[in-house]
């Protein structure tokens, strides 16, 4: 298995051009080869921010993001960079350029100047993936909103991204296109490998990572397994965020004096919990 990419980012600033305020202060942060890292914050505490920084689309106003060596500063290098970390955003609609679900996914590979023969070949094995290869010859607009999200990352998977960053990539779904999308990320991550960032308000998703970013106002502000992140209930409310529904029921629980375990993050979990109680 080809090794994964790594992120690093040093003394990480960024400010828009437009506002006098920083989208982003004193972000040190590395992402290790191979780890699923989950990125949550309020609206505007500059998480997607900083996916479009892993990715190049922006560069730092200073400091610096090194993804596999290179240095997101050089020009020279960033299109070696997004074939080292494919980004994936909210609209699925805004990603899909052709009329055929097959062609769709052959494009990114068709511009980085692969031949015929390979192209197929990695839009086949990215389809399989996705568990779309029989949607092929289909035309996308046909599709679910799920089922597009994953021919988006179908298109990403047939560059051969070590990294994967995914904006809020389950914020347009219903409640089984979102489950479609993170069995699919999941997947990719311990099954292919795949460095994954995701970048989530829905807490349960965040579950699924090994670790756990929490930011406001352009700041990491917590950091740690989600086990450890989502047990800290009073301190992610004043945030303004929410924790999964089985972890607020341990609290309440805990609170009511039942001698339940605070950091518990699903539902086969409680049930063991109060399984051991009994």
């Amino acid at each position: 298995m080809k090794i994964a990419a790594e992120i690093t980012a040093l003394d990480v600033h960024y400010q828009y051009a437009a506002s006098s305020d920083l989208a982003l202060k004193n972000i040190n942060l590395k992402i290790k080869p191979g780890e699923f890292v989950a990125i949550i914050g309020p609206n505007g505490s500059g998480k997607s921010t900083l996916a479009k920084l892993f990715n190049g689309l922006f560069i730092p106003t200073k400091g610096d993001i090194i993804v596999d060596g290179f240095n997101t500063k050089n020009k020279d290098d960033i299109w070696k960079i997004r074939q080292r970390a494919g980004m994936v955003f909210q609209n699925p609609d805004n990603q899909i350029v052709a009329t055929i679900v097959q062609e769709d996914v052959a494009f990114g590979p068709e511009n980085l100047g692969i031949p015929p023969e390979e192209i197929r070949h990695r839009v086949k094995e990215a389809l399989k993936t996705v568990e779309l290869a029989d949607y092929a010859d289909k035309a996308p607009h046909l599709l679910s909103g799920g089922q597009k999200q994953r021919v988006a990352i179908a298109g990403i998977l047939a560059m051969k991204p070590d990294c994967i960053i995914l904006d809020e990539p389950t914020a347009m779904l219903d409640p089984v296109g979102r489950k479609e999308v993170i069995t699919t990320v999941k997947k990719l991550n311990k099954k292919e490998g795949k460095t994954v960032v995701l970048i989530t308000h829905f807490m349960e998703e965040a579950v699924c990572a090994d670790r756990v970013l929490v930011m406001e106002k352009g700041k990491i502000v917590m950091e740690g397994r989600p086990n450890e992140i989502f047990s800290q209930v009073e301190k992610l409310k004043k945030l303004g965020l929410d924790v999964p529904q089985v972890t607020e029921l341990a609290y309440q629980l805990a609170k009511d004096n039942v001698p339940v375990q605070r950091d518990i993050l699903t539902v086969g979990e409680m049930v063991d919990c109060l399984c051991q109680l009994m």
